[in-house]
C-alpha cells in the first residue's frame, strides 16, 4: 500500500469519523459490521464440525520437551552464569530500546529508535520503520525471537537429531507470535479496514469461513483462486489418452507430435502425495509436452486418490498392482521388452524398490531409471527429519488406522510447517486480514490439489523406509523377496537433485545414488527446490545446474559440489542427451492405445479429477 492510501486512510479514519462520519460511511460501516456478525456465526458452526483429535496428530511428544527442559537445567545447574548472562544482556536490549521508543513516542514528531536488526519482509510495510509505535512492536518481537533463537541453538546434552527438532519446533512458535499475525499489531490491515470502512475484514472473514468449511473444521488457507484453472482446460491439457485402468492407477498414453520416435517407450512415476500435472502446467513449462516433443513415447501414470475402501493398500500393492502393472502394459502397447523408468520424489522412492526386487527376479524390463529429488537412503532426511520420529509416525497411525487412509489435509499441513511463512502466514494475512483474493497461480493451485494416502501403505513407508532405513540398510522384505537393499539396484541411472529441496535434500539424494550398486551412475545437481528446480524448462534459462564428471567417484557429496562444473540453463538437454542412447533405434511415432488396450478416454482422466464413480471401473 502506498503512502497515499496509508495518508488517505488515515483521514477517512480520523477526520471524519472523529467530526462526525458522512452518513454514507457510517452506512457501510454498520453494514460490514452486521455481515461481520453473521459470519461469525458461521464460523463458530464451521469450527464445531472440526475432526476428532482423539487418534490424531498432536504434535511433537511428551519426550521431547522433557529433553529439552532436562537440557536446560542441567546447563543451568553446570554454567549458571552464561544463563545469568544471557538473560540479562537480553532484558538490557528489551528495556533500551522500550526507553527509546518511550522518548520518541513523547515528542512533537515522534522518529522511530535506531533498528539494526537484519532485514525481514515480513516487516516490509514502512510503517514497521517509521512509526515509533509499531516499531517498538517490531523490534521487541525480533529482540525476543533472538534470545529465543540463541537459547534454544546453544542448549547442550541433546543430541542433533532432537536439537534440530527442538530448534524447528521453536521456531514455529516465534513465527505464530510475530505482531504481523495480529489485526491490532499489522499497521497495513489496520490502515486497510480503516480505508475500506471494515469491508477488506469482512472479505477476509468469508475467505477464513470457505477455508474452515472446506476442510472440515480445521484451518488451512487456500494459497490460489479456487476457480482460476481447470484440470484438463488450462492445466494438465496435453493431448494424450487413458489406455488402462485398475484401481490404483490409470495410465496415459500421450499423443506423439514427431513422426518418429525412440523405440524404448518412458513410463513416469509421479507421487502420490499431490497429482501428476504438476509436470504438465500449461505448454510452456510442461515436462510431459517437452518429453514428447522430443521423439519419446511418454506413458504417465496417474494414481488414484484412495478413500476407507483402500485400507487394506500396502507398498506391495503400489508395487505389484502399481509399477509391475504399470510396465506390463507398457509393453504389452507398445510391443517392447524394455521401458526407460522415471520416478519422482516417493515414486522414484518406490521405483529403487522395484528395480531391486526385479533385478532379484533377474528381470530386465527397465532399461534405465531417472531418479527426480529421490531419497532412498534416510540416514539425513534433512528439514524433514523433524517429522520422522516415532510421536509423529505414531500419530499418523493412530489417524490412518481410524479411518482407513490418512487424509490430504494433514500431509498438505506438515509439508507447509517446512515453510510457514511462505505458505502458512503470509498468504493468511493477505486472505485473511487484507481480505485479498488468493492469486491465480497454477502451482499453488496444484499444491493445494492433494490426494489421500491409505494408512497401511503410509505407516509402512515412514516406519520401514524413512525412520527404519531398511532399503539402505538391514533390507527390506517385499513379495517374497527377503532383504531387498540399494546394492541390489543395477539399472543404469539418472538422478537429478535439487539445491534448495526442503523435502528431499540434495545430499541425502547423493548419498541414496552412491549405494546403489549400479555402475552406470549419473547424478546431477540443478538449481532451485523441489518442484522449480524439476519443472525447469530450457526456454525460461532460468535456473543452472551442476555435473561432475571427473574420472574418481568423490567420497562425499560436498566433495562431488567441490569438483563439480555449474552449466547455465535447464537440465532437460542434458538428460534428453543422456536417455536417448538408451532409447534404441527410431520407429514410426505410435497413437495411443492399441488391439487389447483400447481408449478409456482422454487424457487427463478420470482419478485426477474430484471423485465422481468408483476407482476401477471402465
Amino acid at each position: 500500500m502506498s503512502a497515499d492510501d496509508r495518508e488517505s486512510g488515515g483521514k477517512r479514519g480520523g477526520a471524519e469519523t472523529a467530526g462526525g462520519a458522512a452518513p454514507e460511511a457510517l452506512s457501510k460501516l454498520n453494514t460490514n459490521l452486521a455481515r461481520i456478525d453473521e459470519l461469525t456465526k458461521r464460523l463458530v458452526g464451521a469450527l464445531s464440525t472440526k475432526r476428532s483429535s482423539d487418534h490424531g496428530l498432536q504434535g511433537p511428544g511428551p519426550e521431547l520437551y522433557a529433553k529439552a527442559m532436562a537440557a536446560y537445567w542441567a546447563e543451568m545447574a553446570a554454567n549458571p552464569g552464561k544463563l545469568i548472562e544471557r538473560q540479562v544482556g537480553y532484558w538490557g536490549q528489551a528495556l533500551k530500546h522500550a526507553v527509546e521508543a518511550q522518548a520518541a513516542l513523547s515528542t512533537g514528531k515522534p522518529v522511530a529508535p535506531v533498528d539494526n536488526h537484519p532485514k525481514d519482509r515480513r516487516f516490509s510495510d514502512p510503517m514497521w520503520s517509521e512509526h515509533p509505535y509499531y516499531n517498538f512492536l517490531k523490534q521487541q518481537y525480533q529482540i525476543s525471537a533472538q534470545a529465543i533463537q540463541d537459547t534454544v541453538g546453544e542448549l547442550e546434552g541433546l543430541d542433533q537429531r532432537d536439537k534440530q527438532r527442538v530448534e524447528f519446533f521453536s521456531q514455529q512458535i516465534v513465527d505464530l507470535f510475530a505482531p504481523t499475525n495480529f489485526l491490532a499489531t499489522n499497521p497495513e490491515a489496520m490502515t486497510r479496514a480503516v480505508a475500506t470502512e471494515g469491508e477488506s475484514l469482512v472479505r477476509g472473514l468469508e475467505n477464513l469461513v470457505r477455508d474452515i468449511e472446506a476442510n472440515e473444521g480445521d484451518w488451512l488457507v487456500t494459497l490460489s483462486d479456487p476457480d482460476a484453472f481447470q484440470v484438463g482446460g488450462n492445466i494438465g491439457a496435453t493431448e494424450g489418452s487413458v489406455v488402462f485402468r485398475n484401481r490404483m492407477f490409470e495410465l496415459i498414453q500421450y499423443a506423439p507430435t514427431t513422426e518418429k520416435v525412440q523405440r524404448t517407450p518412458i513410463v513416469l512415476f509421479p507421487p502420490w502425495i499431490n497429482k501428476f500435472y504438476v509436470l504438465d502446467l500449461k505448454p510452456q513449462n510442461s515436462l510431459i509436452k517437452w518429453i514428447v516433443d522430443q521423439g519419446y513415447t511418454l506413458f504417465v501414470v496417474s494414481w488414484v486418490n484412495p478413500d476407507a475402501s483402500y485400507a487394506d493398500v500396502t507398498m506391495s500393492t503400489y508395487v505389484d498392482e502399481g509399477y509391475l502393472t504399470a510396465i506390463d502394459v507398457v509393453k504389452e502397447v507398445t510391443g517392447e521388452e524394455q521401458v526407460n523408468a522415471i520416478g519422482y520424489c516417493i515414486a522414484g522412492t518406490t521405483l529403487s524398490l522395484v528395480l531391486a526386487l526385479l533385478a532379484r527376479r533377474k528381470d530386465a524390463s527397465v532399461r534405465s531409471a531417472t531418479f527426480f529429488t529421490t531419497l532412498a537412503d534416510f540416514e539425513d532426511p534433512g528439514e524433514m527429519s523433524v517429522f520422522l520420529d516415532d510421536d509423529f509416525v505414531d500419530g499418523i497411525e493412530r489417524e490412518a488406522g481410524a479411518k482407513g487412509y490418512l487424509d490430504k489435509f494433514f500431509m498438505g499441513r506438515t509439508f507447509s510447517y517446512l515453510r510457514s511463512r511462505d505458505l502458512i502466514y503470509g498468504p493468511a494475512i493477505k486472505s485473511y486480514m487484507l481480505g485479498e483474493t488468493p492469486p491465480a497461480f497454477d502451482l499453488l493451485y496444484w499444491n493445494g490439489d492433494g490426494t489421500n494416502l491409505p494408512g497401511p501403505m503410509v505407516t509402512e513407508y515412514l516406519r520401514k523406509l524413512c525412520v527404519g532405513n531398511l532399503l539402505a540398510g538391514e533390507g527390506f522384505d517385499l513379495m517374497g523377496e527377503e532383504g531387498l537393499t540399494l546394492a541390489d539396484v543395477k539399472t543404469p541411472l539418472c538422478a537429478i537433485a535439487c539445491e534448495t529441496d526442503h523435502i528431499a535434500q540434495w545430499k541425502g539424494a547423493w548419498n541414496s545414488v552412491e549405494k546403489m550398486g549400479a555402475r552406470d551412475k549419473t547424478f546431477v545437481l540443478s538449481q532451485s527446490g523441489h518442484i522449480a528446480g524439476i519443472v525447469n524448462p530450457p526456454s525460461r534459462n532460468k535456473y543452472g545446474h551442476y555435473t561432475n564428471d571427473g574420472d574418481t567417484r568423490p567420497a562425499t557429496a560436498d566433495a562431488w559440489l567441490e569438483g563439480a562444473t555449474f552449466h547455465e540453463g535447464s537440465w532437460w538437454p542434458r538428460w534428453d542427451a543422456w536417455i536417448r542412447p538408451r532409447s534404441g533405434r527410431k520407429v514410426d511415432a505410435r497413437e495411443p492405445g492399441g488391439p487389447n488396450h483400447p481408449i478409456l478416454g482422454p487424457a487427463p482422466g478420470t482419478y485426477v479429477m474430484p471423485r465422481k464413480a468408483k476407482p476401477g471401473t471402465p
